[in-house]
Order: C-alpha cells, then sequence, then structure tokens
C-alpha cells in the first residue's frame, strides 16, 4: 500500500499513491514488490504520468466491471430504442415453479 496519512479534523485515512520515476525499472523487481492489489505504482517520464503498474487481481476485475457496463448501456439503449419489457413479462418468463408434494 501507498503512504497511508490522516487528516484530524475528519478522521480518514488517505492512501497516498505510490509515484516513481520509469528510470526506477532499472530495478523493476523492485518497482513491481510495489503493487498490490488497489494500491497500483505509477510512472513518470520528465516529470509527468506515464504508465500505471497494477496486480492482475485488479486488472482482471476492471476487465469484468467494464465489460459489464457495456452490456448494461446496450440493454439501456435498446429499451430506448425500441420500447422496455413490462416487469411482469420477465417475472412471467424467469418464474422457477417448483413440484409441491
Amino acid at each position: 500500500m501507498g503512504v497511508m496519512c490522516y487528516t484530524q479534523s475528519q478522521r480518514e485515512v488517505i492512501v497516498m499513491p505510490k509515484i516513481k520515476p520509469i528510470s526506477d525499472l532499472r530495478n523493476y523487481s523492485e518497482v513491481l514488490n510495489d503493487v498490490a492489489v488497489g494500491s497500483p505504482v505509477f510512472l513518470t517520464k520528465n516529470g509527468r504520468g506515464k504508465y500505471a503498474i497494477i496486480d492482475i487481481d485488479e486488472y482482471e476485475r476492471i476487465q469484468a466491471k467494464m465489460t459489464l457496463l457495456d452490456e448494461l448501456l446496450k440493454g439501456k439503449t435498446s429499451g430506448e430504442e425500441r420500447g422496455w419489457i413490462p416487469s411482469e413479462d420477465i417475472r412471467r418468463e424467469f418464474m422457477v415453479c417448483e413440484p409441491h408434494d
């Protein structure tokens, strides 16, 4: 995790990002050791942000969220263009009937 700072008035923890110059990649294993889920390392080139190194699990979660958001947007667009399906029809379509004794 990055450097933790505490604000006295709000009693919240602020995690400062890990920012390193790209030249630190000469010792890449040290840079990679600083990467963790929820704690990427940001690399700068000429003093400006250029790259972010993130944990693969975090990358996969981000990709899954982006895919889900894209599908939700497609559904919203379809509903707006072609009309919405009434919730009763959806419930009827997916209703599960269990056998009674």
